[in-house]
């Protein structure tokens, strides 16, 4: 249903964003063009080997920017970089380093999204007179009038399915969002792309996340806890098998992640027929428990800080599918309340590496229910 209120298109620099904003404007719509400026790829050059020149491939680079002022140029549209660096190293960033120094893996890409994209969009948006802002994420919102709710759904290209992302998005964004892409697949993306006149219709998709170098996180939380003056906690410790005998030493749990295979060396190299995977980190004990590939599988998993979307709340056992990593297939499970803001997840079929840190997402069919941190 089209609305006369300006929509403020959140612009990346990457095909999908362009296109999302030249569909909206070709269709008839008061568009203007938003650039979040977040890091600063040069900030840690040149220390503990990250290079002094930023990779291709990185999200939301300098070249993003241009790319997408040049789109907003050839669509004839307003468009503004909006600098919210220090918030993002605030909501972001910090949080993604202490989550890692605790043992935990976080997404930052869900924190972005999460505690800054959407939230701070909307506020720009509205500053210049926009009641809307659109992206260029796969997925599909829409309003159910029976449950006076704002629903999630899954795209069409489940290939590109970014709902699990976007499990943490509040009934006020989605009422406010849109979504030109859920509709399409990628390749029809592109296609729209070059009959829009986009120069950057075959452009590659980044692969690496923006603040962090070729993907290497112990190296950037090294160079970033030095350019703070913090030095690198002691977390040094034991690395034992389920039953507790040592197996070996490490130097410290921020080098690890559940499921993790390779790396296990540290002091004390551990041996056996048999290769060995990390099972659990324990923060208070620096102890890393590792075993074998069988040994991974969970039947259960506890989630915090929850968001509901499809529901207002859990108030009994539920049947659901749990998605425990973004390439994940989700797994059916029964879900049920664990006390305040917790639920306890119990998989009819083990699922592997189910990692603290990470985001398990609910869902009904195509429909997220909603999400929330493993513990």
């Amino acid at each position: 249903m089209k609305q006369d209120t300006t929509i403020a298109v959140a612009m990346s620099g990457g095909v999908d964003s362009s296109t999302a904003a030249a569909i909206l404007a070709r269709s008839g719509e008061t568009v203007v063009g938003l650039t979040l400026q977040l890091w600063d790829q040069t900030r840690l050059a040149g220390r503990h080997g990250i290079p002094d020149a930023p990779k291709a491939g990185r999200c939301c680079s300098l070249d993003d920017v241009y790319d997408a002022r040049r789109v907003a140029e050839h669509l004839g549209i307003p468009y503004y970089v909006v600098n919210q660096e220090e918030r993002f190293e605030r909501d972001v960033v910090r949080p993604f380093v202490a989550e890692y120094l605790a043992g935990r893996t976080p997404i930052p890409c869900s924190l972005c999204n999460n505690h800054l994209k959407f939230d701070q969009l909307l506020k720009t948006a509205r500053s210049i007179g926009a009641e809307r802002i659109a992206t260029g994420h796969y997925a599909v919102n829409e309003y159910d009038e029976k449950r006076s709710r704002w629903i999630l759904k899954r795209p069409a290209d489940l290939a590109k399915d970014q709902t699990y992302f976007l499990f943490g998005l509040t009934q006020e964004q989605l009422a406010h969002t849109v979504f030109p892409l859920g509709h399409m697949t990628k390749p029809e993306v592109r296609e729209a792309a070059r009959q829009h006149g986009l120069k950057l219709a075959g452009k590659p998709d980044s692969q690496e996340i923006c603040f962090i170098p070729g993907g290497d996180y112990k190296r950037f939380l090294t160079a970033y806890l030095e350019e703070q003056g913090e030095a690198m906690p002691e977390t040094a410790g034991e690395l034992v098998t389920a039953n507790g005998a040592v197996v070996g030493r490490h130097e410290g749990i921020f080098s690890f992640t559940v499921g993790q295979r390779k790396g296990l060396g540290g002091t004390g190299r551990p041996s056996g027929p048999s290769p060995l995977y990390v099972l659990n980190i324990d923060p208070a004990s620096h102890r890393v428990t590792v075993g074998a590939d069988a040994e991974l599988a969970s039947r259960t998993l506890r989630a915090r800080q929850l968001n509901w979307i499809g529901i207002a709340e859990l108030t009994g056992s539920m049947r659901v599918r749990v998605k425990i990593r973004h390439r994940h297939e989700p797994a059916w499970a029964t879900l049920e309340p664990a006390g305040a803001d917790e639920v306890l997840a119990t998989f009819d079929e083990p699922q592997r590496a189910v990692t603290p840190g990470q985001a398990a997402v609910f869902y009904d069919g195509d429909e997220v229910v909603g999400g929330g941190w493993i513990v």
